[in-house]
């Protein structure tokens, strides 16, 4: 059944803790959303096949604890990642201001210099907003990134999120094509849940 997929991705997704990964990653996959989920302990991961302008990829996605004590499982997680989606809460200031650690993070670790970022602003659901807009889309636009805001809760921006990275990333023919040569993953299909429409969304960069 894995003839009409055009290839395999590895997709991180990181973060503060708290910021809201695991939900963007279950609303995605699952589409559900689970207020009372714990902090992820180590890496969670799941597969999702996800159709963009007529081609299938089959998402590998990553979702890693936020807390520092896990960051021995940094090195490993970051190998041949070919996207990223760099997660904070709009809520809380302090996450965003570590963003710039997330990034050092992954020029330290990522094998690969063109994989593709996308920065979300999470949780934009709430009333106790604490960043604008316009502040997101500066810090992506500095460090070349795909740039949304979304809403786990309430589905806003997430399934746009995870196609604009793909698509972008499939126009990068360098990052994937030698990939699905060397590496026949046999995972199980899982089927897509609905297309998105992403043009009113998503700041392409």
């Amino acid at each position: 059944m894995n003839e009409d997929i055009l290839t395999t991705l590895k997709i991180l997704i990181i973060g503060e803790s708290g910021v809201g990964k695991s939900s963007l990653l279950l609303r995605f996959t699952d589409d559900t959303f689970d207020p009372e989920i714990g902090a992820t302990i180590g890496v969670d991961f799941k597969v999702k096949t996800l159709a963009v302008d007529g081609n299938r990829a089959k998402l590998a996605i990553w979702d890693t604890a936020g807390q520092e004590r896990f960051r021995t499982l940094t090195p490993s997680y970051y190998r041949g990642a070919q996207g990223v989606i760099l997660v904070y809460d709009v809520t809380r200031r302090e996450t965003f201001a570590k963003l710039d650690n997330w990034l050092n993070e992954l020029d330290t670790y990522c094998t690969r210099n063109d994989l593709v970022k996308m920065l979300v602003g999470n949780k934009i659901d709430k009333e106790d907003r604490e960043l604008e807009r316009d502040e997101g889309l500066k810090f992506a636009r500095k460090h070349s990134m795909l740039f949304i805001e979304a809403s786990a809760k309430t589905r806003d921006g997430v399934q746009c999120a995870f196609e604009e990275l793909v698509e972008k990333i499939l126009q990068t023919p360098g990052l994937w094509e030698s990939v699905h040569k060397t590496r026949g993953v046999a995972l199980s299909e899982l089927s897509q849940t609905g297309q998105g429409g992403c043009g009113a969304y998503c700041s392409l960069l």
